[in-house]
């Protein structure tokens, strides 16, 4: 899918798949594409990612028929105008909280190339654009979607003044840090946990918004949040499926040939968060 197909799939309610790639490998892209995914996630909040790399990536995932989604570092919009010109798909910043902080990304992903003093006007609704105008950015940024990271009880907080914010087109939850800001790290199954996902879910839905939880633990989970109507169903990431298959295959290999399970959990720890 490219950015504008990704969107209208979105919005009639239809069910889109992708996962998170950290490998710059050009074997890479080619087997991503391969397991059929709609799109992939392109973090440069945790993972070390150059501008070079970045738009290599986009390049190609586009070129492949798969919408490039990128994590900025920060709630910046200089920041998003720069994923987007190295062919990013979809925006998405971290820890957003504040309408403010909405109204900023959108006028970089919805608005561009306005800045400045005319793009603030317009964004605080102080000033109208000419409907001509309106129109040229419109078709300019048909193909872009704008994605906003719920992370933690203050985005919870101000979800209906989030939702009021025109052209939002995904909530994607950040499960493992909204389960700290919440006080319950990592447990799943916790209330309070499964309660925030259920409200995103059910409010993002009713807003006619696309809903995901970037979940890297059980795929058990992920199916329970798609039937409650989650749809931009992103999934795990290239590091951790292949650190998940070779734990099992050499625990295999270790319990098979006798060796001690001390031998086998070498080396192993916590590893990226993404």
């Amino acid at each position: 899918m490219n950015g504008k197909e990704l969107k209208e799939a979105l919005r009639a309610g239809r069910n889109v798949y992708g996962t998170a790639v950290v490998s710059t490998s050009p074997h890479w892209p080619g087997m991503i594409a391969r397991s059929g995914v709609d799109f992939v996630f392109l973090d440069t909040e945790h993972i070390p990612l150059d501008r070079v790399e970045l738009s290599w990536m986009c390049q190609t995932f586009t070129a492949l028929g798969i919408a490039p989604i990128v994590r900025i570092p920060e709630p910046e919009p200089y920041g998003a105008c720069v994923a987007q010109d190295a062919g990013a798909a979809g925006i998405v910043a971290p820890y957003m909280e504040t309408l403010e902080q909405v109204r900023d990304l959108r006028g970089a992903v919805k608005l561009r190339p306005l800045k400045g003093r005319r793009l603030n006007d317009h964004l605080q609704g102080r000033a109208l654009l000419e409907d001509d105008l309106l129109e040229n950015i419109r078709k300019r940024n048909e193909s872009k979607l704008l994605i906003i990271n719920i992370e933690s009880a203050p985005a919870l907080a101000a979800l209906d003044q989030i939702l009021a914010e025109p052209d939002i087109d995904v909530l994607l939850v950040g499960p493992h840090d909204l389960s700290f800001n919440l006080g319950v790290p990592e447990q799943w199954d916790h209330p309070k946990f499964q309660g925030a996902i259920e409200t995103i879910i059910k409010k993002g839905r009713a807003a006619g918004v696309g809903v995901g939880i970037h979940f890297s633990w059980k795929i058990e989970y992920e199916l329970k949040w798609a039937q409650l109507g989650a749809n931009f169903l992103l999934h795990s990431s290239d590091i951790s499926l292949v650190e998940r298959s070779l734990l099992e295959d050499f625990a295999l290999f270790r319990k098979t040939l006798g060796e001690t399970e001390g031998a086998a959990a070498r080396g192993r720890g916590e590893g990226v968060v993404i």
